[in-house]
């Protein structure tokens, strides 16, 4: 993964074109007018709107400004969740600009955590980033770097500087030769129209006959109701595609 550039650049530069409107129940001394914004898929709401709440404030009473939150079409949308995984858990289908509702009263307590600053970003980033490596490294990789490679790290995604979060990520990513891969492969299925808000559980790079496993042999072990036999014939294709690529590469 480290190696491909090209692609790790195309996610990271990902946007989506945003319209955010100030809920019209909010008091204000004159006409709000809408806010434009591409926001990057791998950052965190409360992370990059700060020209939007400056943008708001301005035409509202202060004694009116409260904690700051979003809705989109009547749902709250969790600030912890990646922006991308929002707009693809609730927006997918819609023209965009996605049009985001902003809201400084009534914060709902019972579907929001509080984001009073961030660091409370920053805090529930490394968390994440600490579980997933104590899944793929038992924890030695994200242990062995200093507070400066955390700090690097949080900046990197902070500031939106490729170069600055990978430079430390990439370490994240690499395994010994001798290993074969991660132990297990950190991820989450998130669902949208479930009590259950996401699947998670240990899953392994490599099935115990030493294949490579793929993206289907995981969605049909965890969610098997999201693969259709179609899809069912195409991952193994994909698998025995691969499987001759590999045996083509030895015999060269």
């Amino acid at each position: 993964m480290t190696d491909d550039k090209d692609v790790l650049r195309d996610v990271w530069f990902g946007r989506i074109p945003t319209c955010f409107t100030l809920y019209q129940d909010e008091i204000t001394e004159r006409e709000a007018e809408p806010y434009y914004l591409l926001l990057p898929r791998i950052s965190y709401l409360t992370l990059v709107t700060d020209k939007v709440k400056k943008h708001f404030q301005k035409v509202m009473r202060q004694e009116e400004v409260n904690e700051i939150w979003f809705e989109y079409e009547g749902t709250p949308l969790k600030w912890h969740y990646p922006i991308g995984l929002l707009f693809d858990l609730h927006a997918s289908n819609t023209a965009l600009p996605w049009s985001i509702t902003v809201h400084f009263k009534n914060f709902p307590e019972k579907d929001l955590l509080h984001c009073h600053s961030k660091d409370v970003i920053e805090a529930h980033f490394m968390a994440c980033i600490k579980e997933a490596d104590a899944l793929k490294h038992k924890s030695q990789v994200i242990n062995e770097m200093q507070k400066k490679d955390h700090k690097q790290l949080w900046m990197g995604l902070q500031n939106d500087k490729f170069e600055q979060f990978w430079a430390i990520n990439r370490k994240l990513m690499e395994y010994p030769p001798e290993d074969s891969g991660f132990r297990y492969i950190p991820f989450r299925i998130y669902q949208a129209t479930t009590e259950r808000p996401f699947i998670q559980k240990l899953f392994r790079p490599i099935a115990s006959g030493g294949q490579l496993h793929t993206l289907g042999d995981l969605l049909k072990d965890v969610c098997p109701s999201a693969i259709t036999p179609e899809e069912e014939i195409s991952s193994w294709l994909w698998s025995f595609c691969m499987e001759v690529l590999r045996k083509q590469q030895k015999l060269l």
